[in-house]
């Protein structure tokens, strides 16, 4: 059996900051990865028009955000470029004056939200807060889709609003997903060894791998919470807390729908357009990012579940049919699928980012706290403001191996 210091589960942004925090110790580590690539929930795809950012695609609060000055030291070039969603382009179906109408619904409906999380009441659905009067509901939550994978109804009031955001917002010009993994170990990892079980009944731990056990004097533990949730990863003995805090925290869904199109000019560079903007089940439309011949759709929530569970190309179908209510059916011949996301039926994910249920915020905490101090926790569902991103991930993984390294001595 292989022994090591501290085994570390897990590869995508909290695995790989934890592998780079222990290596710089005097600690044996191994980096145990189910899938045959690093990365997790962090996927760059090579394309004929340039990187394609499968996962996670924006340095959230860049201005903050520890990865951008790891990045430019990596050499990489930082785009600057403001974000889509703040250049909303012109569409039959969303007037400048409607815009205009929404962009104050959503400050309005902001603003509520925060007001009533510090008010000192208990937690409740943000859904609540939403005015029942209002046109734009139905955008609202489409928004919420996007941003956080499930519709207002389904989010903690207390945990939205505990997320902490610069509305500063760059990319990586190479991809983020190649961005993370570019700067990964080049030893002490495994791929495709998938964990099975943790036992901690002894006075070391066993985890019982894909490819064998593996004995350490402690373990990080940085899968989603689906897996979790979903006893694909399991203990023994059981953790019943850890369990239950990864139920109220399930992953919401954000898939995205890749299109190449002919006579790109014909479309404003970095814009967007939503398919409808009077219901919940559209799509967000990012044209041309970076200036190249693409058009991204990005699809959220129950819809996008909906759409995975129709099968492989629906979601392409989709939004091919919403371009077609905007720009006619001549855009039909003009579009070529690039590439199509399916993250809750991906078996290492099980979804793209974790929202806290209503009245479960507490949960990032408990989720966090490491056992008997050799079990600890990691993943963007552990950070308690920076949540679904992956530079969240990252710090939670540093902060876990610190917190092993010490309790080992």
């Amino acid at each position: 059996m292989h022994e090591v210091d501290i085994a570390i589960v897990g590869a995508g942004a909290a695995g790989l900051a934890a592998a780079e925090t222990v290596a710089a110790s005097r600690l044996s580590s191994l980096l145990l990865e189910a899938r045959d690539r690093l990365g997790g929930r962090a996927h760059t795809l090579t394309s004929p028009v340039g990187p394609l950012d499968l996962g996670c695609e924006w340095l959230h609060s860049a201005d903050q955000n520890p990865l951008v000055a790891r990045f430019e030291a990596m050499g990489l070039t930082i785009d600057k470029t403001p974000p889509p969603w703040a250049n909303v382009a012109d569409s039959p179906s969303f007037s400048r004056q409607e815009r205009a109408q929404f962009g104050e619904a959503f400050l309005a409906l902001d603003a509520r939200l925060e007001a009533a999380a510090h008010d000192g009441g208990p937690d409740r659905p943000a859904a609540d807060l939403l005015d029942s009067t209002s046109r734009w509901n139905p955008l609202l939550n489409a928004y919420s889709t996007f941003y956080n994978g499930a519709a207002f109804d389904q989010v903690s009031l207390h945990d939205y609003a505990a997320y902490e955001d610069t509305d500063v917002n760059w990319r990586v010009a190479g991809g983020y997903g190649a961005a993370l993994v570019g700067g990964a170990p080049s030893h002490g990892v495994r791929l495709g060894c998938a964990v099975e079980v943790i036992r901690h009944d002894g006075p070391r731990l066993t985890l019982e791998t894909a490819l064998g056990p593996i004995g350490a004097r402690a373990a990080i533990i940085c899968v989603p919470t689906a897996i979790l949730a979903s006893g694909t990863l399991r203990f023994a003995p059981e953790l019943p807390e850890k369990l239950a805090a990864a139920e109220g925290l399930p992953l919401g869904l954000a898939d995205k729908v890749f299109l190449r199109v002919d006579e790109p000019e014909a479309f404003p560079a970095e814009a967007q357009v939503y398919g409808d903007p009077n219901r919940t089940a559209t799509g967000a439309y990012h044209l041309r990012p970076s200036g190249r011949p693409i058009i991204e759709a990005f699809l959220g929530g129950a819809h996008a579940r909906a759409l995975e569970g129709q099968g492989p190309g629906a979601a392409t179908a989709f939004a091919i049919e919403e371009l077609v209510s905007i720009y006619g059916g001549g855009i039909r011949s003009r579009v070529h699928v690039l590439a199509e996301t399916a993250w809750a039926a991906d078996p290492f994910a099980g979804g793209s980012y974790s929202h806290a249920l209503p009245g479960r915020a507490g949960d990032r905490a408990r989720l966090a706290a490491p056992v008997d101090q050799r079990l600890f926790f990691a993943g963007e569902a552990c950070s308690p403001d920076a949540f679904s991103t992956a530079h969240g991930a990252w710090l939670t993984g540093q902060a876990a191996a610190r917190a092993a390294i010490s309790a080992l001595g």
